[in-house]
């Protein structure tokens, strides 16, 4: 599916131009194109699947090289407060670090109980990004970048006017309300939700379901 130029690191397996596209949807507290959820234990579960599973298949050497990319799709639930600060700090990552983008929110997922609703019932959202600024700084490890991921999550304009990521927030959240995705993590094959994947599943279902779909 399209994908707005600038967010193009959320493809995170194979290359641009691969004509299948898994989508990931996921919470990003805590991809065909998959939706996922950083904050949902789901979406990091399958997060470790992408990494052990999917990149090996859709990345240089992989049975799918130049057939199908992974788009890991931002979904924000704000019915858990931190969910759109850590999106914040991914799409923020995305512009400081773009090549960062995919171990930062590995990081994340590995870090994600801090950023649950009792954790951060406390935290001012200073607090929060600042929590989320030492974590991008644990991978990216370059002080003028982290300066500047600092920068992007800054409040600047007017008194209600977000920070320098908000519009690629809305994106994110527009793309998924027009596609009807309301859990994560979701994923969808060449657009169509593909309601059977689950973040259970290993090799051997994703291997079954890859060899019944490419076409290419």
């Amino acid at each position: 599916m399209a994908l707005q130029p600038s967010l193009s690191p959320l493809i995170v397996a194979g290359i641009n131009d691969a004509p299948h596209t898994l989508d990931v949807f996921r919470l990003d507290r805590t991809l065909q194109s998959t939706r996922t959820e950083l904050m949902c234990l789901y979406s990091a579960k399958l997060s470790r699947t992408i990494d052990t599973v999917l990149k090996p298949r859709f990345d240089k050497g992989g049975k799918y090289y130049g057939k199908v990319k992974l788009i890991v799709r931002l979904q924000v639930q704000p019915w858990h407060g931190s969910s759109t600060f850590t999106h914040e700090a991914g799409l923020a990552v995305i512009r400081a670090s773009p090549e960062h983008f995919w171990a930062f929110s590995r990081k994340l997922f590995d870090e994600q109980e801090q950023f649950f609703d009792i954790p951060t019932s406390t935290l001012t959202p200073l607090q929060i990004r600042e929590k989320l600024a030492d974590i991008a700084g644990s991978v990216i490890q370059d002080t003028d970048r982290v300066e500047e991921f600092r920068e992007l999550l800054k409040l600047k304009s007017t008194p209600n006017g977000g920070v320098a990521v908000t519009n690629d927030l809305k994106y994110t959240i527009k793309f998924s309300r027009q596609n009807g995705v309301h859990v994560s993590p979701t994923a969808l094959w060449d657009g169509l939700v593909a309601n059977e994947v689950s973040s259970s599943w290993g090799e051997t279902e994703w291997s079954k379901f890859l060899s019944e779909r490419v076409m290419v």
